[in-house]
């Protein structure tokens, strides 16, 4: 079998010098506990640091145990979070598209929009912010059986809701098989006739994805005729989550 990987240990050996000290640590009284240059330390203190792991004291330099390890109990990310991060790219990307934005998070049931941004146009529309989206049929389930982890991904009976809807699991696990390539969903009246979407996955610190965006709207405005996404709306669509993904802490 192979052995243990040593950067791993070392990086846990950091972590509990800091729980145990007490007080924040210089680095090289991190580098003197493990016995190990400091420019070694220093890269291994540097990446928890950049994952949410360590903390460290911008007046002093100094490190101690960051939010990321005592929150490693909490699953994702807190939706109202979430909802801060985004909210200034979010009316950023309706204006740019003119369509709906909508923000949500895995749920059992499926996916939970907890942020949503109106088309801005004149045109009538209803706040849809608790609603929960079936997975196999729209572009942000879809994004998060794809790309968010714990999201429930064997759900006994894959409900029609038009024409469009894969209720076939072997149609839906090649559906899936092009999300994850090419990193984001559509959908295209799966959940509503005329209905269109297009959705990214949001990621956070190492890249883990914890919630999805989707832009949606009337399906002429989302896709070409007869075909995929409109370019310029996938473009913006990626765009923009990459922002909030930054902004969440994804190293670029």
């Amino acid at each position: 079998m192979p052995g243990a990987i040593q950067s791993i240990e070392r990086a846990a050996a950091v972590l509990r010098i800091l729980g145990g000290a007490g007080r924040p640590l210089r680095l090289s009284e991190i580098a003197d506990a493990l016995d190990l240059p400091k420019p070694t330390v220093f890269g291994i203190v540097r990446t928890l640091r950049d994952v949410g792991f360590v903390h460290q004291d911008r007046s002093t330099s100094e490190y101690s145990l960051g939010d990321g390890v005592r929150n490693l109990h909490e699953s994702g990310l807190d939706p109202h979070d979430l909802r801060s991060h985004a909210m200034s790219w979010t009316d950023a990307l309706a204006s740019r598209t003119h369509l709906e934005v909508h923000i949500g998070v895995p749920d059992p049931g499926g996916a939970r929009i907890v942020h949503h941004v109106f088309r801005p146009d004149d045109s009538t529309q209803q706040l849809r912010v608790g609603e929960v989206l079936p997975f196999h049929a729209s572009a942000m389930g879809k994004v998060m059986l794809g790309f968010v982890a714990g999201t429930p991904t064997r759900a006994r009976v894959l409900d029609r809701y038009t024409q469009r809807t894969l209720v076939n699991r072997s149609a839906l696990d090649a559906d899936m098989h092009g999300v994850r390539e090419r990193g984001w969903a559509s959908e295209r009246g799966e959940l509503l006739p005329e209905v269109g979407a297009v959705a990214v996955p949001l990621r956070g610190y190492g890249g883990i994805g914890v919630g999805a965006l989707a832009v949606v709207g009337p399906l002429e405005r989302v896709f070409r005729h007869a075909g995929p996404p409109l370019a310029d709306i996938v473009d913006a669509t990626v765009d923009t989550a990459v922002s909030i993904s930054r902004s969440l802490g994804l190293q670029a």
